[in-house]
């Protein structure tokens, strides 16, 4: 079984992926970081070095092999995955997907602390990200919104985000 977290930036993915990889004895992928590893460059450089067209297509055929495997793998996905391409279809063709939904808030208040490593936000003023973010869900969200599950997390504790996500499962 592969179990897809999707959510924008900010929403818990790579914590809540470690937290539910550890409960549930799942090997951890995280898309960025394989993209990263792969062409042994950061995000922000792949964007800045590569192009935005180029950093798609490489993940789109990486996302495509991951999801091929026959492995038990939590799959931590970028914020605009879901959004290009077919890539939606095939994440809820061939996998469980849970949607990790915070507010604008929560997610300004998060994506604030890592302003440098969001290549999306890093060179926006910090009072432009509210508005920023609430445009990008308002375009996400029909994309998001086709998971399987979905599961907020303001407020909660990775912990309690991946019990929620074993009992939607019925791991």
């Amino acid at each position: 079984m592969i179990i897809s977290l999707l959510g924008y930036m900010g929403s818990g993915k790579s914590h809540i992926s470690k937290n539910l990889s550890k409960k549930i004895n799942f090997q951890l992928i995280d898309l960025d970081q394989k993209i990263s590893e792969k062409h042994q460059l950061t995000i922000p450089e792949i964007f800045k070095n590569r192009g935005e067209i180029f950093f798609r297509k490489e993940e789109k055929r990486i996302l495509e092999d991951i999801l091929n495997s026959k492995e038990n793998i939590i799959l931590s996905l970028g914020g605009g995955t879901p959004v290009y391409y077919d890539n939606m279809y095939l994440i809820n063709r061939k996998s469980k997907s849970i949607f990790l939904r915070a507010s604008v808030k929560t997610l300004t208040d998060r994506v604030l602390l890592q302003k440098h490593t969001r290549p999306l936000i890093s060179k926006l003023e910090d009072s432009d990200i509210p508005e920023f973010i609430a445009k990008h869900l308002f375009e996400r969200n029909p994309f998001y919104s086709q998971a399987h599950f979905t599961i907020d997390t303001d407020y909660k504790e990775p912990s309690n985000i991946s019990d929620e996500i074993i009992e939607a499962l019925k791991i």
